[in-house]
């Protein structure tokens, strides 16, 4: 047995690598982004390869390149169940749908006249999102139908750019006057510097359009829960709301206690986990004016150091295991049984 990881600083790969050093697990480091990467894998069992919708060059491919060595007999980690609706919330929508997951209200169209004959009608306030994007850089509240036209209008006309730099700016200000430390500052400082210079996954990203993404309101939310599954385990956040706003992803507001963990999102994470085939997926949970839990979206990828201080985990019973988590270990060992 053999193992191909695609090693990238401050991500699962990290994990991976010092996992397969003390387990005597042979494995080789690989770059996917190699013209022969097909050919560098001949001798290799699985691939893991923690890929990021940061890099504009994994849109290209990542998911093509899942798909091929699946069809070549090889373990892939995220495999295509775990990742090809991996940053895609349209995408999501019709899965989370299709299975029958409570999801929130959803409201897809795919040209200008439909979108504005439904905001001409429908309720207010909505939640704008695109279909890309993480940590509630690209969601906006539309408050009237006034708001939704002009975005709509948008949307069919000139499309809107992958990255909001003004929101990550004052996400980054609000993170800073929260916590008053030197690495926050740092991070808004260099917010700053990009609302001038455009990043590289910005420059080559297309512009999003052609479509617009709605979803239904959830009042009187001021957190959502984070709920992760990693195989037949599962462990989970709470995280708050940033102040005046109703985002909680990406706020850095994080409670990681058990009791404040709702354990009915546990069990539907881990239902919906296994009836996908997925290794591993976060779900983000809010809660109507019933407590019914809701799914928001979901997401294979996430910022790895930020669950360590997760107090435990729960099994596929329900059972709580108190202590420390290692999701990439139990990620690198399913990959492993699956070889086996």
């Amino acid at each position: 047995m053999k193992l191909a990881i695609h090693h990238i600083e401050n991500s699962f790969s990290e994990r991976w690598i010092k996992y397969c050093k003390e387990n005597a697990v042979e494995y080789k480091i690989v770059n996917c982004f190699d013209n022969n990467i097909i050919q560098e894998l001949e001798d290799c069992d699985a691939l893991l390869w923690n890929w990021s919708l940061g890099d504009y060059k994994t849109r290209k491919f990542a998911k093509q390149l899942t798909y091929s060595l699946e069809k070549l007999g090889k373990v892939v980690f995220p495999n295509s169940s775990t990742s090809w609706h991996y940053d895609d919330k349209v995408g999501q929508k019709y899965l989370l749908e299709a299975i029958k997951a409570p999801f929130i209200s959803t409201f897809i169209f795919y040209d200008k006249k439909s979108a504005l004959a439904w905001a001409k009608n429908t309720s207010y306030p909505k939640v704008f999102k695109l279909s890309t994007g993480a940590g509630a850089s690209n969601v906006k509240l539309i408050n009237n139908k006034e708001d939704a036209y002009k975005l709509i209008n948008i949307a069919f006309k000139y499309g809107f750019s992958p990255v909001n730099r003004l929101v990550l700016m004052q996400d980054k200000y609000k993170l800073f006057k929260r916590t008053k430390t030197l690495s926050s500052f740092y991070t808004f400082a260099k917010s700053i510097g990009r609302l001038f210079i455009k990043t590289e996954l910005e420059n080559l990203s297309c512009r999003e359009s052609g479509y617009v993404y709605f979803q239904e309101f959830i009042p009187n939310n001021s957190f959502d829960l984070r709920i992760v599954t990693a195989g037949n385990k599962a462990f989970g956040i709470k995280r708050y709301c940033r102040e005046n706003d109703f985002r909680a992803s990406g706020s850095g507001i994080i409670d990681y206690s058990k009791n404040s963990i709702d354990e009915r999102c546990v069990k539907i994470s881990l239902d919906i986990s296994k009836k996908l085939g997925a290794q591993s997926l976060a779900y983000d949970f809010v809660f109507d004016t019933e407590n019914h839990p809701l799914i928001v979206e979901i997401s294979y990828d996430y910022t790895m150091k930020a669950y360590d201080k997760c107090e435990g985990y729960w099994d596929s019973e329900l059972k709580w295991h108190s202590g420390s988590i290692n999701p990439q270990q139990w990620m690198i060992e399913d990959v492993i049984q699956d070889i086996i």
